[in-house]
């Protein structure tokens, strides 16, 4: 098992499904995207948000219900990958002691992030699924930034600016970074 963390919730632009992210705590730092249908999105946006329904939601409600039986969720983890298809199982601890439940990973993750338990994945299924995601550098970043500048070099025209020294634009320019221009008084 790899511990992770939720690092996104995101809607998947092609598809408008919502998708959540994992990422392994420890190199190499594979992501696990996962999507999950919209009421799960929600209850997982309203956790990672600290946010409170007026009324308790699904996974609200199992919360208290674990914790009314003097249970608790030891941890979750996403265990398969099985026809394109996640599995996940929930770690419990009861007076009775321990038992695994099977569950919808989105649930899982919205029940763990409720009760701050810790999420795994297999390293089987981070294996298959799992992406590494390129990390740039602040070298990488200062190259970029060069790049964009010396483009942009090429495509100033010197007669655009005032030989006078004076920075205002063009009258014709769009100046949307800042308050409109206003006449001299």
């Amino acid at each position: 098992m790899r511990s992770v963390d939720v690092v996104g919730l995101d809607l998947e632009v092609s598809s408008r499904l919502a998708v959540v992210l994992l990422r392994e705590q420890d190199a190499p730092h594979r992501v696990l995207p996962i999507f999950v249908g919209g009421r799960e999105a929600l209850a997982i946006a309203l956790a990672l948000s600290g946010e409170s329904p007026p009324r308790p939601l699904t996974h609200d409600l199992l919360a208290a219900l674990i914790e009314s039986v003097d249970a608790h969720l030891e941890h979750v983890e996403v265990t398969e990958l099985q026809a394109g298809t996640f599995l996940a199982e929930l770690a419990l601890q009861a007076p009775g002691g321990g038992r695994s439940l099977d569950s919808r990973p989105s649930d899982a993750i919205a029940l763990a992030l409720r009760v701050h338990a810790p999420l795994f994945v297999s390293e089987a299924v981070l294996d298959e699924a799992g992406a590494l995601l390129p990390v740039a550098t602040e070298a990488d970043e200062i190259d970029e930034n060069v790049d964009r500048f010396r483009a942009f070099l090429d495509q100033v025209d010197p007669a655009e600016f005032d030989a006078g020294g004076g920075t205002r634009p063009p009258p014709d320019a769009d100046d949307s970074d800042g308050p409109p221009d206003t006449p001299p008084a």
